[in-house]
């Protein structure tokens, strides 16, 4: 098992408690005692390209680690019970002040990524989805945003993106939709 993995992490069982929770697989452990097998799979996340008819880019400067100064795009981790919409639009709204419904998304693409947390590394899933506006609506900065700002694509120099899933979805975005 990799040391990037998680479960890495695991020597007890979380069912029964028994001691020697085993590597089953890349991604699983499996109880000697109990037969239980623990998956480990990617987490969701979400990632808004909101463009204006200014052909700008909604921004976001990093507040916190991982990252922390760097650019990011508007998104973030899916909540239990909430679909990926459901979840673009609640972190749209947490970190920008901006309200969209479901239906003004338009889904792109996903993309892997490792996130290290907390001294664990998660293995997300990031959901890209396009959002339209007109003009530069007004945005504020919240929740673990620095600061916000509409860039021109013209201006994008996608190496100062934290994230190599950020990086590659963008710049496949930019390639199909210049």
């Amino acid at each position: 098992m990799h040391a990037d993995n998680p479960l890495y992490l695991f020597r007890y069982c979380p069912l029964c408690g028994a001691d020697g929770f085993a590597e089953h697989a890349d991604n699983a452990r499996r109880c000697p005692s109990c037969g239980f097998t623990y998956y480990t799979n990617p987490r969701g996340a979400t990632v808004a390209i909101i463009r204006n008819d200014h052909d700008e880019l909604l921004v976001a400067t990093r507040a916190n680690d991982p990252g922390r100064g760097m650019l990011d795009m508007v998104g973030g981790f899916m909540d239990l019970g909430e679909t990926a919409e459901e979840a673009m639009c609640r972190e749209i709204r947490e970190e920008s002040g901006l309200n969209f419904a479901p239906n003004e998304l338009h889904y792109l693409c996903s993309q892997a990524n490792i996130y290290p947390y907390g001294g664990i590394t998660l293995h997300t899933i990031d959901l890209f989805f396009e959002i339209r506006v007109q003009g530069r609506p007004a945005i504020q900065a919240q929740d673990d945003v620095a600061r916000l700002q509409w860039i021109p694509i013209s201006q994008l120099r996608i190496e100062d993106f934290a994230f190599k899933s950020i990086r590659t979805g963008l710049q496949q975005y930019l390639t199909t939709h210049p």
